[in-house]
């Protein structure tokens, strides 16, 4: 258990820093230069990630609030709810960022050509009723949650070692559980329809470039190979979300949460927010460029 907890440690401190430079380097590039309008995106990606690193290990967030003599339950209420809103925003942005692709690349005989030249407008109202779409649905953990108490007839679940969810009715476990799976199912559908979208789109561009060109083997563009990259993410979110999807509905149905299980659903939950600005910082010339200035300069 004690080695779990290490390896999970390691893999949630690698992703954090890789997220906060991230992060860092998406403020230098919206104040210091033209940001693209996929930087907006991957700014709001990049710092919901680190709050989900914050708020879903339990333990930064936790020793602030001790060390500020604040009470448990609202305690956990606020760590609880604000791992939910993340994890929301997570599901959300990465949507957004999967449809701003698919229209940046669309062709101009396409329907979505016409959303072109106010991207940067859409994608900022965009992201305004993202965040208060899931400030709104996640408001039910300041209910449901609170700091565990050792009493057997609570029938409270234990989720951490001080915070557990309060029993509730079974026909509004039941409406919340309906209304989330709903969310996630309509994002993910989306998602995998931008992609099947943009890889047709790939694949076309393809096939008239060898086409006139006669070679094999073609350099891709920059928007060919972000395109890429995105269909990477889009795809990794997908699968690691079905795999926790299925681990926390067992778990929320069958009211019961082993702790084994529960760190290995952490693994899964901060695979993609610790795989992203790995493979954002890899592909990105900018940042490439960036490091390697700095290396020339420290030699």
């Amino acid at each position: 258990m004690s080695s779990l907890e290490n390896i999970l440690y390691f893999q949630a401190g690698l992703g954090l820093l890789a997220n906060m430079f991230l992060l860092l380097f998406c403020i230098f590039i919206v104040l210091g230069h033209r940001p693209k309008p996929m930087d907006l995106i991957f700014a709001q990606l990049t710092f919901v990630h680190i709050m989900m690193f914050l708020t879903g290990g339990n333990i930064w967030l936790s020793d602030i609030f001790e060390s500020l003599n604040i009470k448990s339950d609202i305690k956990c209420k606020a760590i609880f709810y604000t791992s939910r809103v993340m994890r929301g925003l997570s599901i959300c942005i990465t949507c957004l960022l999967s449809v701003f692709q698919a229209v940046t690349i669309s062709p101009s005989t396409s329907l979505l050509a016409k959303f072109k030249q106010k991207r940067k407008k859409y994608i900022i109202n965009a992201l305004f009723y993202i965040w208060l779409f899931n400030l709104s649905v996640s408001s039910d953990m300041l209910f449901y949650v609170d700091s565990f108490t050792n009493v057997s007839d609570t029938k409270q679940m234990k989720v951490t070692k001080s915070c557990s969810l309060l029993p509730m009715n079974s026909i509004i476990r039941g409406l919340i559980y309906t209304l989330s799976t709903s969310r996630d199912v309509f994002l993910v559908a989306v998602m995998l329809t931008t992609s099947v979208y943009m890889l047709n789109i790939l694949h076309r561009h393809q096939r008239q470039c060898k086409h006139l060109h006669s070679i094999s083997h073609l350099r891709a563009s920059p928007e060919q190979k972000a395109t890429q990259t995105i269909l990477l993410l889009v795809v990794f979110f997908v699968v690691m979300y079905w795999v926790d999807f299925i681990i926390s509905s067992t778990s929320f149905l069958l009211w019961m949460y082993d702790p084994v299980v529960l760190i290995v659903q952490k693994f899964v939950i901060y695979a993609y927010p610790t795989i992203t600005p790995l493979v954002k910082i890899s592909s990105d010339k900018r940042i490439i460029n960036v490091l390697k200035s700095l290396q020339s300069k420290s030699h």
